[in-house]
């Protein structure tokens, strides 16, 4: 479950009480990890968090208002209005929150009360040197005269990050520059917080990282050597899939490529330094796309599908070697779904990394289906369906055909009635070391409750679990989740 799902007032989940209380209730029902999608700034059209505008940074939206007031930043008649629970409103909730969270930037950068928390951010922000051109990037994508235009539009000087001109724009909008940084450092903090008291109740954080960057980031923006780009600064050649089971023409995400060579020579810098954020903020983090740094897909970026394109080698274990060199320990877990040739095997395995089976994806083509639990192996994650899957119930009554169904049926021993947790048993009871369940096929919920439709860009990521009230309405559910974890073993085992 991503935190714009919790509960909370002000139309969107945050990092306060709600999410401390979505932990009780995993600690209480002998669960041991949470799994997010990616925390970072999400894409200000259709706000996903896979094309986001900073890889580093954090999500402003889930900023808690209510740890604000705690810090005595903001004060409490200053709350926004409290909106009914329903599907989040982004835009909605934007106009109502980014006013409030530079009010308590300022107060923060200005006022002598706030003089301990102004330590800790200045701290924050020399031991993260790249918040500088995030913030950067952030102040001049938001200028009324640059905000309707992408970075390779901007005025020669700052497209091209000369010297004097980032010089000048520094010094020009410093305030907003302190001040997206400041807001920032709230994510940081609010965020540490929430991961200290997960761990300190025995519940691992799983991040998320997609592969690619958007290509209207501060990411391509501060490092156009690093990526495939003409001489304007747009790609010629776009990110995606070919058709799979998700999309008959593929997906055309259309974010530019990495320029392999040029990392290479850099010993992977650029990659290291992002795994090493990623691991300040997760204690395991999934690695979307993984198949891409065996092979990837690369599309003419004039194309309107995905569906013509070709594959070409990407950096291999070179990669994986250079940030072990770097990191030690690089605890990732592989998406490998799709189109998964031996070279992505062989990658995988070679690093150790464990991969993902789906349930949802075992019905069709015999008993040879590799998600199909008895051909499951140890080191691996298995889940009933991921975000990018319709729920299980969804599935079953739409998507789901005849000969799945009779299929299910017969393997499962059921008669589908409840489909959503003999799913979630089949996974529990199969042989990966982890086993993730969406919060909504905890809840038996149909596609109204979808997070993602692959393939379409508006409509997404904005469902939410309830009010407040919602942990104590699903005790029971939370009971069964332990007996099944009790019955395969999967219970936390009592500290020596």
């Amino acid at each position: 479950m991503h935190p714009t799902s919790l509960p909370g007032p002000y139309g969107i989940g945050e990092l306060g009480d709600e999410s401390k209380r979505f932990v009780d209730w995993l600690a209480d029902h002998g669960m041991q990890c949470w799994q997010l999608l990616p925390l970072v700034p999400p894409d200000p059209m259709y706000y996903s968090p896979y094309s986001g505008t900073d890889a580093n940074c954090g999500n402003p939206l889930v900023v808690s208002i209510d740890e604000l007031i705690k810090d005595g930043l903001l004060e409490f008649s200053e709350t926004p209005p409290r909106v009914p629970i329903a599907n989040v409103d982004f835009p909605g909730v934007a106009a109502a929150k980014f006013p409030l969270l530079q009010r308590a930037a300022q107060r923060l950068l200005k006022e002598d009360r706030f003089k301990r928390l102004r330590d800790d951010y200045l701290k924050y922000r020399k031991d993260h040197p790249w918040v500088e051109d995030s913030a950067l990037f952030d102040v001049a994508r938001n200028l009324p005269e640059l905000s309707q235009m992408a970075w390779w539009e901007w005025p020669e000087p700052l497209r091209l990050r000369q010297k004097e001109a980032l010089k000048e724009f520094r010094e020009k909008n410093k305030d907003a520059i302190d001040e997206f940084v400041v807001i920032q450092y709230f994510f940081e903090k609010q965020w540490k917080a929430i991961r200290a008291y997960a761990n300190g109740k025995g519940i691992k954080i799983i991040g998320d990282m997609p592969i690619y960057v958007g290509g209207h980031s501060a990411d391509v923006w501060a490092n156009r050597h690093l990526f495939e780009l003409n001489e304007a600064g747009l790609p010629e050649q776009v990110s995606g899939v070919p058709p799979d089971a998700f999309s008959a023409t593929g997906q055309l995400w259309g974010s530019p490529l990495y320029k392999w060579p040029a990392h290479k020579k850099e010993g992977f810098k650029w990659w290291t330094a992002r795994m090493a954020r990623a691991l300040e903020l997760y204690d395991e983090c999934r690695i979307d796309h993984f198949r891409g740094f065996a092979g990837y897909w690369s599309v003419d970026a004039k194309e309107t599908t995905a569906m013509n394109g070709n594959w070409r080698q990407g950096p291999g274990q070179e990669l994986f070697t250079a940030m072990k060199r770097a990191l030690g320990a690089v605890p990732i877990l592989a998406e490998d779904l799709g189109v998964i040739t031996t070279d992505v095997v062989a990658l995988r395995e070679g690093i150790g990394a464990p991969g993902m089976v789906v349930l949802q994806f075992a019905w069709g083509g015999g008993p040879g289906n590799v998600h199909l639990p008895h051909n499951h192996y140890e080191n691996c994650f298995v889940y009933p369906g991921t975000h990018d899957n319709e729920t299980a119930v969804g599935w079953f009554r739409g998507s789901a055909n005849d000969t799945d169904k009779a299929y299910i049926k017969s393997y499962l021993r059921t008669d589908g009635a409840d489909i959503a947790w003999d799913f979630i048993r089949a996974c529990m009871a199969a042989v990966p070391r982890t086993c993730i369940v969406m919060m909504q096929d905890v809840m038996r919920l149909d596609n109204t409750a979808r997070m993602n439709t692959p393939g379409t860009a508006a409509g997404n990521w904005r469902w939410r679990i309830g009010d407040g009230n919602v942990w104590n309405s699903l005790k029971k559910e939370g009971e069964d989740l332990r007996k099944v974890a009790h019955d395969t073993n999967r219970l936390p085992k009592p500290k020596a």
